[in-house]
């Protein structure tokens, strides 16, 4: 009992990314022998730069959800949201054992991947990890997976996508941030991926988001919080006057003027991402150096991989860009699937500002304005396709009004629920451990290699 519930605690701490990621600056400075106070600095400055970031997500967040049931009046649709949170929190009572387990082993499954393989990345986005876990868990469970079984092939499988997913994503990380030192550690990497591999495409000749060229009087909307609330005062605007005063007034606004409701959500959703902005250039200005001390005795070479965020200061007008399309993309794919007679999956707001935003950046990142919508745009669809061929596999959990949202979910559960379909646990489990074997022995081959045409040319 007492293991367990220390367990528990542990799993709880680490599920927080500002403490994980504070933990992780602690024992970097511990490493380099930094003088007490300078360690006690760098934790704390950690994750303080974490908690702003967060505090604007809420900010963003608040002002984004009643965005989506305003949507949903106006246009009198019904479907399918997906949304990772509300999909845990019902999985949770079934499945919170082997989610806890299975989190907790696939961290230290992340580390062996990144000490022993080419894929030096170390998964810090601890709500993500814990999400991943928990649709492993579903999946494995409703196939017949229990016990030691089913905690030891979902946490080599947790830890390897921990260390993979950064590892697709980092060649577009490093024209988007101009090193190497930092990676992307969010599930979204399949749908960003795909608008920067569009953006390259397309993208010939487009400039990049953030050098607008404009009349001089309008050059006020180079600012990006500027453009970013006039842009959602629009939206806001046209859904609440569609979807009627009386109804904003008497739903979200408590007897507030819609319009003027409208306004203030704008702003709102504008200073969400300015805290959120704030909060990634704290993190980076610490996390870095820090991070040096941690790789160093523990995982040589490896790289912090951080949630989605860290990429919007790079590109703050593609953040628009990419939400705005991924947006559009969604209501075209909802479009398409009320032709095809399938399930309908409304796009929820905030999946589709968080990734459409991130998508928006890479897709700039290699192919400018261009490549920013149309990546975008393509993430839009993606993300409203693979939930309804990722329904299936989730068992009788599938059948409640939400499903995981983001690109990566749908990959990882259709490859794995499939897998799980067609052949025997003994089998999935000696697929799972020879992919870890083969990376752990292509790793020793190719540093025996690099090591011996080292010697030939001295």
């Amino acid at each position: 009992m007492f293991i367990q519930n220390l367990l528990l605690v542990v799993v709880d701490v680490l599920k927080v990314p500002s403490i994980l990621v504070g933990l992780v600056a602690m024992f970097g400075l511990i490493a380099q022998r930094k003088p007490f106070p300078d360690i006690i600095k760098g934790t704390v400055k950690t994750i303080l730069g974490f908690l702003v970031l967060a505090g604007g997500a809420t900010v963003l967040v608040g002002s984004l959800t009643p965005l989506g049931d305003i949507f949903k009046h106006a246009f009198d649709v019904q479907g399918i949201i997906p949304n990772n949170e509300a999909m845990v929190s019902i999985a949770l009572e079934k499945y919170g054992a082997p989610t806890t387990l299975i989190m907790a082993f696939g961290m230290v499954a992340n580390i062996i991947v990144a000490r022993f393989t080419r894929l030096k990345y170390i998964y810090l986005s601890g709500h993500v990890t814990f999400y991943m876990a928990c649709m492993i868990a579903i999946i494995l469970s409703v196939a017949g997976f229990e016990g030691v079984q089913l905690i030891y092939t979902g946490s080599l499988t947790l830890g390897m996508l921990m260390a993979i997913f950064p590892a697709i994503a980092q060649p577009h990380m490093r024209k988007i941030i101009g090193h190497d030192q930092v990676a992307l550690a969010h599930t979204g990497t399949v749908g960003y991926v795909l608008s920067g591999w569009i953006g390259s495409l397309v993208g010939k000749g487009s400039k990049s988001t953030e050098e607008m060229n404009m009349p001089k009087n309008l050059s006020f909307l180079r600012d990006s919080t500027i453009s970013i609330s006039l842009t959602m005062m629009i939206i806001y605007f046209i859904l609440s006057v569609s979807a009627g005063r009386e109804y904003v007034e008497s739903q979200f606004s408590h007897g507030q003027n819609y319009l003027v409701y409208s306004f203030v959500q704008a702003i709102t959703f504008a200073a969400g991402v300015f805290i959120i902005l704030q909060g990634v250039r704290l993190i980076l200005a610490e996390i870095v150096p820090a991070f040096t001390g941690f790789s160093e005795k523990l995982v040589p070479n490896a790289r912090p991989a951080l949630d989605c965020p860290i990429v919007f200061p790079y590109a703050p007008n593609a953040v628009l860009v990419g939400f705005i399309s991924s947006f559009v993309g969604g209501l075209v794919g909802l479009f398409f699937l009320g032709q095809l007679h399938w399930v309908l999956i409304l796009p929820g707001v905030v999946p589709h500002f968080f990734c459409g935003a991130t998508a928006g950046v890479f897709g700039n990142a290699t192919g400018g304005k261009r490549g920013a919508m149309l990546g975008a745009f393509a993430h839009g669809i993606l993300i409203t396709f693979l939930p309804v061929a990722l329904l299936p596999v989730l068992g009788a959990i599938g059948l409640t009004n939400t499903t995981f949202s983001d690109t990566d979910f749908g990959v990882t559960g259709i490859i794995l629920g499939n897998m799980a379909r067609y052949l025997d646990k003994g089998m999935i489990m000696m697929i799972i451990t020879g992919c870890f074997a083969l990376l752990v022995i292509y790793n020793y081959v190719a540093s025996n290699k690099a090591t011996s045409e080292e010697a030939k040319s001295e």
